[in-house]
């Protein structure tokens, strides 16, 4: 079941990698899943936030459908990555067919580096650096420390930079919090 939130619901940015971010924009997809791409306009403002601004055009019906299904191929290539397991042929002719067809280069100024696109098509663009950011994720040095969050609700990905690679949560301040809190809530229950 897919919960719609209104307009003002904030993004999950929380993580580092961009791709893995763009893959919370659907959360809790295993309890109470909470769709925050509600409408082209929340994809233009999700790719704005970060760096990857399109304002120069509409997002349309057509480039949400897209980025609903690249967010989901790279979230299934990813839980078979942390698994130890291949990833579908289907979802890896996506993401290598978005990230061929994006036209976004970095561009050097005067606070930093900056995604400009280049292209005709600049929302496919965006969403060709997200599938290249996937690509190296998944691909890269990174690869075996690829890991789903233990919050059987969430599942979702991160990449494990603990020393120990120990890290349980793909964010502390919200499945770690939530885990610690209902720990202790049933710890009183049974001292109660």
């Amino acid at each position: 079941m897919t919960a719609v939130r209104g307009p003002g619901e904030l993004f999950r940015l929380d993580n580092e990698y961009l791709a893995f971010r763009f893959t919370a924009t659907l959360s809790d997809r295993y309890g109470v899943s909470y769709e925050r791409l509600t409408g082209p306009a929340r994809l233009a403002e999700w790719l704005r936030l970060n760096g990857l601004d399109c304002s120069e055009t509409e997002a349309t019906p057509r480039d949400l459908d897209l980025a609903r299904r690249l967010r989901e191929a790279v979230h299934r290539a990813g839980a078979a990555v942390a698994r130890r397991e291949r990833i579908a042929a289907e979802d890896l002719e996506l993401i290598n067919r978005i990230a061929r067809s994006g036209q976004a280069r970095r561009q050097l100024h005067h606070d930093g580096a900056h995604w400009a696109t280049t292209g005709p098509h600049p929302i496919r663009d965006a969403l060709g650096v997200i599938a290249s950011e996937a690509i190296e994720t998944l691909g890269g040095a990174d690869r075996d420390r690829v890991k789903t969050c233990d919050n059987p609700d969430c599942r979702g990905l991160y990449v494990d930079t603990s020393r120990g690679r120990n890290r349980r949560w793909c964010s502390m301040n919200t499945c770690g919090n939530k885990a610690k809190k209902a720990a202790m809530g049933a710890r009183a229950a049974t001292v109660g």
